[in-house]
């Protein structure tokens, strides 16, 4: 028995596919590359979410439904907002998902994501929160309601791919979550609640914003191939670094290195980080062939390239998470969906090892 339980078939699903050896990913029969090119990201949750969700999921068709469900998220925000006032952005759109009533459809779920983290980090800044413009791309909305301007079509598209390339990755962990929730016959605002509870730690969906003190530690150091011995020969975690799917390498990781490079120059001082970042890469793999030798490859995963991209596109390294949680919430939606269309309660069993009656 694995009690991660890797290598355990959970589910049947016709939503995404991955292979870790191969270095696949698949989003209903299409290749990462094709997610991004033909559909982004509201195409891409319409794909997820067909047969689930009712009619019109075109992608046009959901860009209008999500603008419409940030307005009705927005006009409900003073259930929520000023309690989420003393709490950190993570905090405070797990307290924004709590408010959605059991009723809620998935798209006023989903668009509840991008108003909450909009509104959260302009009331830090003491600003008011701006409503949301129906007529944008669920990408350049959150960037023009964060900045209180329209950004440039570069960086909302960087964005739309960074959330496409990530909107599901087969049986994840908060995927898995969703599920189970699911299976009771509960909510999809529960399942999704729980789907977001689950995708907060640092082992999962909280791993991006870490991944950038990484980077700093590692300049701060002066001596990078040191640093990287230092911290294999410690035992630390290398955020950044490793996967358990994508052994062999992430493929989110080359989409979001080409989004960024798109990005060119308005990337400005993030231009030195990336380069910087790919020195980090080699210094760590340099580290690990000669502290490990005949182990494959330490490879680094989608985390730093999706890192340098959400600070090129001007979000604060704290709400990374919630943002990768837009992407990723469509996912668990779709996943709920699915379960809730199986039927079945999902029941694993357990092996006891404790004390038996009578031996004490």
């Amino acid at each position: 028995m694995d009690s991660g339980l890797a290598g355990l078939i959970a589910a049947e699903t016709v939503l995404s596919h991955s292979d870790g050896a191969q270095g696949i990913l698949w989003v209903r029969g299409h290749t990462l590359t094709e997610l991004v090119a033909g559909f982004g990201y509201e195409g891409a949750v319409g794909l997820l979410w067909e047969g689930f969700a009712g009619g019109g999921l075109e992608r046009e068709a959901i860009r209008v439904r999500l603008g419409a469900a940030r307005q009705a998220a927005f006009a409900k925000r003073g259930e929520w907002l000023d309690r989420a006032a003393p709490h950190t952005i993570v905090e405070g759109v797990r307290l924004a998902l709590a408010h959605l009533p059991d009723a809620a459809e998935p798209a006023t779920i989903l668009a509840t994501l991008p108003v909450a983290i909009a509104a959260l980090l302009r009331q830090r800044q003491g600003e008011a929160p701006l409503a949301p413009d129906p007529g944008l791309t669920t990408a350049a909305d959150l960037l023009r309601m964060v900045h209180g301007q329209p950004v440039e079509p570069a960086m909302a598209e960087a964005l739309d791919t960074y959330w496409t390339a990530l909107i599901d990755n087969g049986l994840n962990t908060s995927a898995f979550t969703a599920r189970v929730i699911a299976s009771s016959r509960a909510s999809l605002a529960c399942a999704a609640l729980g789907a977001y509870c689950a995708f907060t730690g640092p082992l999962h969906g909280g791993a991006p914003g870490p991944t950038l003190d990484l980077l700093d530690e590692a300049e701060a150091s002066g001596d990078v191939g040191a640093w990287a011995e230092r911290k294999l020969r410690s035992g630390d975690r290398l955020m950044g670094f490793g996967h358990r799917v994508f052994k062999g390498g992430d493929p989110r990781a080359l989409i979001l290195r080409d989004a960024l490079r798109r990005l060119g120059d308005r990337l400005g001082p993030g231009a030195g980080r990336l380069t910087f970042a790919a020195e980090v890469e080699r210094a760590v793999a340099d580290a690990f062939a000669r502290a490990k030798p005949g182990r494959p490859a330490l490879q680094p995963n989608v985390e730093i390239n999706a890192a340098l991209l959400l600070d090129a596109v001007g979000l604060p390294r704290d709400a990374f998470m919630p943002v990768f949680a837009v992407a990723r919430c469509a996912g668990w939606l779709a996943h709920a969906m699915e379960q809730q269309r199986e039927g079945r309660l999902v029941r694993p069993s357990s092996a006891y090892i404790g004390p038996r009656p009578g031996n004490g």
